[in-house]
This record gives C-alpha cells, sequence and structure tokens, in this order.
C-alpha cells in the first residue's frame, strides 16, 4: 500500500561535508570521483557575525552553510522561504557534553551550551540570521529523518505554501553516546523546493519495502558513517542524473523518489 504521490520542483542545492565543501565539488566528485585540495575543515556560514560563526557549534555551522548555498541557487531570499531542519541526533557532542556536566559538576553547566543544546538550534540561527519571520519546523525521526523531513516539506508545498527551504545535517558523535548513537564527520545538505521552475521534478511516493536498492553513490561511500547519509541516495541520484533513488523512511517504510528533468 503506498501514499499519494507529491511533487516539486529543485530551484536550489547546497552541500558539504568533509572534503566536499560545496555542491559544485560533490556532483565534480560523484561524477569523476576527484576531491579538491586544500578543502576547509570547518563550514564558515556568512549568514552570522564573525564572532557568532566562531562560536556557532558545527551543526549549526554546517546547517546554516547549506541552507544559505541553496538560497544563492535558487536566488531566493532566504527571508522569505518557510523552512524545515531535521536532523537525527540534533548535536551529540553538546549532549554529551551535557550529560558529563550534569553527572560531575551540574553548577558548572555552560549557558551558552545549553542554549545550543535544543534540536532546534539551528533553525533558530537560521531564523535569526536570515530576519525571516516565516514558519520553521524542526523534525527528527531516527535514519528516516531526512526522508520525513522531504515529505514535510512536499506535504507543505501541496498545501499551499510556493517555496520551501529544506535541510539535512548532522555532525560528529562522541563519549558513551558515541557507542549507542553513532555518527562520523560532519555532513549538510539543502533543497529549495518549488511548485513551479526549471529545475528536476521530484515525484515522492512513501510505501513499504518491495523494491530492490541501488547500489552506494560515491557521496553515499565518501560520508557513510554520518547519521545523515540516508539522504546521500538522493544527493548521488541528482549529481549523477539517476531517474530514481529510494530514501529509508522509517519503520520499513522507503520514500521512493522519481527524478524528471
Amino acid at each position: 500500500m503506498s501514499s499519494p504521490t507529491l511533487t516539486a520542483r529543485i530551484a536550489g542545492i547546497g552541500f558539504w561535508c568533509r572534503g566536499l565543501p560545496s555542491w559544485s565539488a560533490a556532483q565534480a566528485y560523484a561524477q569523476g570521483g576527484a576531491l579538491p585540495a586544500d578543502a576547509p575543515g570547518r563550514p564558515s556560514p556568512q549568514l552570522l557575525a564573525p564572532n557568532e560563526r566562531r562560536r556557532a557549534p558545527e551543526t549549526v555551522a554546517v546547517a546554516l552553510e547549506v541552507a544559505l548555498a541553496a538560497c544563492a541557487d535558487a536566488q531566493r531570499d532566504p527571508g522569505t522561504l518557510p523552512s524545515v531542519f531535521t536532523s537525527t541526533h540534533g548535536d551529540l557532542a553538546i549532549t554529551d557534553y551535557m550529560c558529563r556536566q550534569l553527572a560531575e559538576d551540574p553548577a558548572g553547566l555552560s549557558p551558552i551550551r545549553f542554549h545550543n543544546s535544543v534540536h532546534n538550534a539551528a533553525a533558530g540561527y537560521w531564523t535569526i540570521g536570515a530576519q525571516t519571520h516565516a514558519p520553521a519546523t524542526a523534525l527528527s525521526a531516527f535514519h528516516g529523518s531526512f526522508a520525513q523531513g522531504l515529505l514535510e516539506a512536499l506535504t507543505q508545498l501541496a498545501t499551499g505554501t510556493e517555496a520551501l527551504l529544506l535541510v539535512g545535517y548532522d555532525s560528529q558523535s562522541s563519549g558513551p553516546l558515541g557507542r549507542v548513537s553513532h555518527s562520523q564527520g560532519l555532513l549538510g545538505g539543502a533543497l529549495v523546493l518549488t511548485h513551479q521552475g526549471d529545475g528536476p521534478l521530484l515525484r515522492a511516493t512513501l510505501g513499504t519495502g518491495g523494491h530492490a536498492r541501488a547500489p552506494a553513490g560515491r557521496l553515499e561511500h565518501h560520508a557513510a558513517g554520518n547519521a545523515m547519509a540516508p539522504m546521500l541516495p538522493l544527493f548521488d541520484a541528482l549529481a549523477s542524473g539517476a531517474a530514481h533513488c529510494h530514501l529509508d523512511a522509517g519503520n520499513g517504510a522507503q520514500l521512493q523518489v522519481e527524478i524528471g528533468r
């Protein structure tokens, strides 16, 4: 049994992982296997003031970096777009710090780290930096987080929203939590989705299994250890010109995505 098909055009794409600091670099790598030289080790989102940029946790930095890149690619004003931010874990490094600090010295808990520990921290920084009053949604669905974020975005488009920003991101886990909720490296991807335009056409249907999974592409191999890696079949398909992909939507469900040109 499958759900109705939801559609959208991709107006803009943003991408960042270690070694591939842009969508153009990711496309080149997916198509030819070459990594750029001297790639930065950390994103530097220009949406934030320099002091905020330095202090922002990696999850916030990568989410804002790809979000702004997708808006620039779409030639859209970030302040006008509703947004959906999706992350498997939020910031596990800060969660690990909070747990250790509460166990060892509760009075020494950092207010800034506590402020950054909430799951919608990246969405909050985005609304402040972009100076937007448009609605922002933050969600998590474990391995199905990106697929469920895409479903949320497509549903908002289907119910009257003209254009929308979708952002998926996760970072390195550490400490005891890293053994339970494993994640490596830093990864973010963003899409500006619209009703109309010249970009790739997505047709997405939620179903349950029964579809053979395509072999992992180069991007999926490159960032396989990150908790947001389930988004990479779509980005591999977009980079290589593939016509379809399947995304893990959690609980045995798959989001079947057809890509038209």
